[in-house]
């Protein structure tokens, strides 16, 4: 693998903010709040001009049987979205993160998680296909099947390697126990416990070769992986780990150089900040994840313009999710010169987060979140913006 230098901190410098009542287009609720946990949306562009975003829905999560994948769609021209319909339902097993996208192709795929045992780290990927998805109500899936992956010893040479490419850390020690590092490194060795639990987040990055790289994260392992499909979604194998102290649910992105780019959530230790990696091989193999300077509670997403600049969505704070906000960079992340805040709950009582962010050809911006102002009233927010 060709050689990266990267810096180790990204500086946050924000030097504008954005004048949201020129900015947003429109925001509204894809379904009026509800008891029900929903969460974890994914949002998609179809040729005809309508959406489709899902999420998972139920009366808990990974614990609660009842949790399915749920859909919506705005027709094109249309004011609002439909009444909700049910995407996906393993019966008697959660259902959890579901992804969609269209491959080069034009099918649309729905990749998701069956939570077996209700343990995350016993999670299985599952994936539908449809060509028919142009009229009202949910796709017309013609296939669905599982994405079963193995990785090989090369797995867990990765891991030990990566580890010591990291700065020394204590975490984990005590004086009878060994440390964080060490006991990864040997689960990495279980050719059982790498087969399994990998788990979907953010939409994959489709590249002009045909490659799709498909993030995936382990709640076990605590670092991600990239499934990789050469033939458009129809097999998938897994390339090496992105290894890091908690570098879990990848954004990825293309940047100039025509490296690989990978903003992640922090799930490691203090302070919480957000990790990024670089590939150099189209995804196969990641640096070592290290953290920038923007703040993280919880996923993040992340997208190249079309005038190139870098589009950053995330609980940019550490200690909830009451405010989630979109920055952007015209320099590839090195600085972050303009900032909105899509919630901002001066109460600090909240939770918006999990964001899915697409930009369509004529250069607006659709993302949806999980909007929970309160425990029992929650929904999925759609907004539209120029980032002008």
């Amino acid at each position: 693998m060709k050689e990266i230098i990267f810096t180790a901190i990204l500086v946050l410098f924000v030097t504008s903010t954005f004048a949201q009542d020129k900015v947003i287009k429109s925001q509204m609720l894809v379904f009026p709040p509800q008891e029900k946990h929903v969460h974890g949306s994914s949002l998609v562009s179809l040729p005809n001009g309508d959406f489709l975003v899902a999420w998972f829905q139920g009366s808990g999560e990974r614990t609660a049987d009842d949790v399915m994948i749920m859909g919506s769609r705005l027709k094109k021209g249309y004011k609002n979205w439909s009444e909700p319909f049910v995407m996906a339902d393993t019966p008697g097993i959660p259902d959890c993160n579901p992804v969609l996208f269209l491959n080069a192709n034009g099918k649309l795929f729905l990749v998701w998680i069956a939570v077996q045992a209700n343990v995350w780290e016993q999670s299985i990927l599952r994936f539908r296909t449809s060509t028919d998805y142009n009229n009202s109500g949910a796709p017309q899936w013609s296939w669905q099947d599982n994405i079963l992956l193995k990785p090989d010893d090369r797995f867990a040479e990765e891991v030990e390697k990566k580890f010591k490419e990291l700065p020394e850390s204590t975490l984990g020690w005590a004086g009878y126990a060994p440390g964080y590092d060490q006991m990864i490194t040997e689960a990495s060795k279980d050719a059982r416990k790498r087969s399994i639990g990998w788990m979907t987040r953010i939409k994959p990055l489709l590249m002009e070769n045909g490659r799709i790289v498909l993030p995936l994260y382990s709640d076990g392992y605590n670092f991600s992986l990239m499934a990789i499909s050469e033939d458009h979604g129809s097999t998938w194998k897994p390339g090496l780990p992105l290894v890091g102290r908690g570098p879990i649910q990848p954004a990825i992105i293309q940047n100039k150089t025509g490296n690989l780019v990978a903003y992640m959530r922090d799930s490691g230790d203090s302070p919480e900040r957000v990790h990024v990696s670089e590939s150099a091989d189209k995804g196969q193999s990641w640096t070592a994840s290290q953290k920038t300077g923007i703040p993280n509670t919880a996923s993040v997403e992340l997208l190249v313009l079309k005038d190139g600049k870098w589009a950053f969505l995330g609980n940019d704070m550490v200690g909830g999710r009451y405010q989630l906000s979109l920055l952007i960079s015209d320099d590839e992340g090195k600085s972050w010169k303009w900032k909105m805040h899509m919630e901002n709950d001066p109460a600090k009582k909240g939770s918006y987060s999990y964001p899915s962010l697409i930009q369509t050809a004529d250069g607006l911006l659709h993302m949806t979140y999980s909007w929970h102002p309160e425990k029992k009233k929650k929904s999925i927010r759609y907004v539209v913006l120029d980032p002008m």
